[in-house]
């Protein structure tokens, strides 16, 4: 009998996430009145996964839920701190609003290239500059979380591991961090602006 309230108030049935794609994308460039400036793009990574939410039985009538929450996991081998675990773990928790139900739509992350060259010596960004991507969708009224992952099982998450170093050195950023913010903006979720 406990469990009928919460099977009745379900909003989200199932939440689908694909695994993680990568891509590495120029810095853009945008033109404006200003005077010229000489500059080379540099390289930015970008992690991507598509992910729908199955209406449940207390779906909203708008066809919506208000947040949907991703915490980002990024392994990179460590080759800075010799004497440290032999990968960093970056981490990045961003929430989302206006999320349509019964829809597909992406999550996306990025590292810049200053966090690029400086994890890796490259100014190159490509899918071998890190070692592994994984996160957690979460949404209230959902069944359960969603898991996805580059690498190994989303029943035993790599980033639980404890060969991983966590650190907030390198920032993961999410796209309104980015030059991107204004790029194909009907494909990506809004993310909610923090107080202040």
């Amino acid at each position: 009998m406990v469990a009928a309230p919460a099977v009745m108030a379900q909003t989200v049935k199932k939440i689908e996430a694909s695994d993680p794609t990568f891509e590495d994308l120029q810095s853009p460039s945008v033109g404006g009145n200003t005077g010229k400036k000489s500059w080379k793009p540099k390289d930015w990574l970008e992690v991507e996964v598509k992910v729908k939410l199955e209406p449940g039985r207390s779906a909203p009538r708008d066809g919506h839920v208000d947040r949907l929450t991703v915490r980002w996991f990024v392994a990179v081998e460590n080759k800075i701190d010799k004497a440290g675990q032999k990968y960093f773990l970056m981490e990045k928790e961003v929430t989302h609003v206006n999320v349509p139900l019964d829809e597909d739509f992406y999550l996306s992350c990025y590292l810049s290239p200053a966090t690029i060259k400086r994890l890796t010596g490259s100014e190159r960004a490509g899918k071998n500059s890190i070692t592994a991507v994984g996160g957690e969708i979460t949404v209230a009224g959902a069944s359960a979380p969603a898991r996805f992952t580059s690498q190994g099982s989303i029943s035993k998450p790599w980033w639980q591991s404890p060969t991983m170093q966590r650190t907030n050195k390198y920032p993961l950023l999410d796209k309104s961090e980015t030059p991107f913010k204004f790029l194909w903006w009907d494909r990506y979720l809004e993310i909610e602006s923090e107080p202040g």
